[in-house]
């Protein structure tokens, strides 16, 4: 795999954690996720002519608007990140002489709170950093610590975290213990996500306050009294005058994450004087005036009990730890991931060890090592592989330098449940309406096996298993209809098909496939001339595209579309293209300045594209035209005037779509 494949992939891989981590169920521990992202900005970083675009480095937030959308007044951005105490002296720096507070870092869900001549007016989710969503209602049903009033004129904004406290969170599945919530971070976000106020009455949130923007000639410029002073709940703010004394607070916070009421993941330095941080201003997506320190993963012992094999989608066998049950990072751990034998071997771990369970307010824990390996009492056990498939019992096989482990029977009881659950999923076919558990439950009746299974369900098909009544199974029927124009973008994300990611999928279509089955005929030579596609994706796509012939020709029959769409081919160049050979640059926020709504950066892309124009993702000496919209960062400003290039706003741009009909 080249470089460019690898950045793609990466790039490819942050988006589709990113959506599941902001939809309130994270995929992979957040120690894993920040691996994959300072992966992939140590990769642009140096090669910055392979910027992925549109890149996802660049975007902060959530991707999706799930309520009704209000635009921030000024975006929510994320902050830059520092795990040493070098950093910390770094930001002291930039600042000679101003105090500055450090607070926990809260583990919930961001929310801007809106007064307008003191009245609670508005409160809005992050959302994508620029958009969010108004959920004024829920935070008013169930949210502590946001008052009605405040004694303040004119317009307020306070920002802060929405969290469920430990204790209520401790409660609820007490009484709740048929279906208890994974974390206080997840139920956080499903409260303020639910569409009845009522289904959620008893998921009491507490509300903290870090920020404040009023008028500009409010007389209070210390933000915690400040805070205070208008009636909100701070968490504890340390003003600190230097470095030494704020890794001291930090310390004193980390130390403490274990006994407070509330989750963590570390705490955050900010300029105390609220005129200050704001005349530090920003970068393209994160605040200059402040910085988040990250903890190191938290960390509990407990004894490894016994190790079971799970069977994913693409046949990988992977070891799970079944856990002695302990509470860490949030929540009780019963289960943890072990990676592959090659990291068991490593770790020296056996069953009955009392292991490292690592974990840092995510879902996906791991056995990091055993404790003390002098202490075993000789009742401990070997981890032995399994030499054959735990669901369908066919020999496995291994592949690469970890010696993972693949069960390669395509008929695989479990590989077909997980193909399913993937087909399934927003990525691909976005059947949102039927869960994994309602899956496994059809494909055990036998009901389904192929995706193309899920277009022959009928209503009353449904109806026959206990527990689906009238409006789920139409809701089910529905969503299985809708799912019918996949496209080939999306159909080939959702036929799993290793080493083919999304950008592969997005590839194929800008490179002239029309359909599945093209790309299927193509064979490998063909598929290699696709701009960065390598032999091995091309001859995996090969196979089992091949392989897969008889499942296209079945959804093909059910009326399921594997053609491309049109959203994701090349734009079609308008006539008398107003940005004909132009090769540009976008950076920024885009609005729209008909409406002042948030444009999508690959929707104005392909505005442009209509307009003739050829999209790169970095500025280099072959630019036209460097498109900037609002909050621009520094680096594609420096290069651009370092290699004469064109800086334009995207005001005038607009102006020049509007007036060729591009829009």
């Amino acid at each position: 795999m080249n470089v460019q494949e690898r950045i793609q992939g990466l790039a490819d891989q942050v988006v589709v954690l990113r959506d599941a981590y902001y939809r309130g169920s994270p995929t992979v521990a957040d120690a894993e996720y920040d691996a994959i992202e300072d992966e992939l900005r140590g990769l642009v970083e140096a090669n910055p002519e392979l910027a992925p675009d549109p890149n996802p480095l660049e975007q902060v937030g959530a991707p999706a608007v799930l309520h009704a959308p209000i635009r921030h007044s000024r975006p929510m951005l994320s902050l830059e990140k520092a795990t040493r105490p070098e950093q910390v002296v770094a930001f002291f720096d930039r600042f000679p002489g101003q105090p500055v507070v450090i607070m926990p870092k809260l583990d919930g869900l961001s929310l801007a709170l809106v007064y307008e001549n003191g009245r609670l007016a508005r409160a809005i989710t992050r959302g994508d950093g620029t958009t969010g969503d108004d959920v004024t209602m829920l935070v008013r049903a169930l949210t502590d610590g946001v008052p009605e009033r405040v004694d303040a004129p004119g317009r307020v904004e306070v920002r802060g975290e929405a969290v469920m406290l430990r204790s209520t969170f401790a409660a609820y599945n007490s009484t709740h213990p048929d279906k208890p919530l994974i974390n206080p971070r997840n139920a956080a976000a499903g409260t303020l996500r639910a569409k009845d106020p009522a289904t959620v009455a008893e998921r009491r949130l507490q509300f903290f306050a870090f920020d404040l923007d009023t008028d500009p000639d409010s007389a209070e410029t210390d933000l915690d009294r400040a805070l205070r002073t208008l009636g909100f709940t701070v968490a504890d703010m340390r003003r600190c005058a230097d470095a030494e004394a704020a890794q001291t607070a930090i310390s004193a916070i980390e130390s403490q994450r274990n006994d407070l009421d509330y989750d963590l993941d570390g705490a955050v330095l900010r300029l105390a004087d609220r005129d200050a941080y704001a005349a530090a201003g920003t970068r393209s997506s994160s605040p200059r005036g402040a910085l988040a320190f990250k903890f190191a993963a938290e960390e509990k012992t407990t004894v490894l009990a016994d190790v079971v094999w799970d069977v994913g989608k693409t046949g990988k066998i992977a070891p799970v730890a079944w856990l002695e049950p302990v509470f860490v990072g949030g929540t009780t751990v019963t289960r943890a991931t072990l990676a592959n034998q090659e990291v068991i071997r490593a770790r020296g771990i056996r069953i009955g060890d009392t292991v490292l369970v690592r974990r840092a307010g995510d879902v996906i824990p791991f056995v990091a090592g055993v404790l003390d390996a002098s202490k075993r009492t000789g009742a401990e056990r070997e981890i032995v592989p399994p030499t054959v498939c735990p669901s369908c019992e066919q020999p496995l096989t291994e592949q690469g330098n970890s010696r993972e482990l693949f069960c390669t029977n395509v008929a695989c009881p479990a590989q077909t449940v997980r193909r399913l659950i993937h087909w399934a999923s927003r990525a691909a076919a976005d059947i949102d309406a039927i869960g994994g558990v309602w899956i496994e439950r059809l494909a055990e009746a036998g009901i389904l096996e192929h995706p193309s299974d899920f277009y022959r369900l009928t209503k009353e098909t449904l109806l026959e298993f206990d527990r689906i009544g009238e409006v789920s199974a139409a809701r089910m029927v529905e969503s299985i209809d809708a799912s019918r124009q996949v496209g080939l973008r999306r159909a080939l994300i959702g036929l799993a098909i290793p080493m083919a990611s999304e950008g592969t999928a997005a590839r194929l279509c800008r490179a002239g496939f029309g359909s599945l089955e093209q790309v299927a005929e193509a064979g490998v030579d063909a598929l290699v001339d696709v701009e960065d596609i390598g032999p091995k994706v091309a001859a995996s796509l090969v196979e089992h595209l091949t392989r897969l012939r008889p499942e296209l020709e079945r959804l093909r029959q059910r009326g399921v579309s594997l053609d491309v769409r049109e959203e994701d081919l090349p734009a079609v160049v308008a006539a008398g293209a107003p940005l004909a050979g132009k090769t540009v640059v976008i950076t920024g926020a885009i609005s729209d300045p008909r409406s002042g709504e948030k444009v999508a950066r690959p929707t104005f892309q392909r505005l442009c594209e209509k307009a003739g124009a050829t999209v790169a993702s970095s500025v280099s000496a072959s630019t036209d035209l460097l498109i900037t919209g609002a909050d621009v960062g520094a680096s594609k400003l420096t290069k651009a005037e370092k290699h004469g290039v064109e800086v334009v706003d995207q005001s005038g741009i607009w102006q020049q779509l509007i007036a060729a009909g591009v829009i």
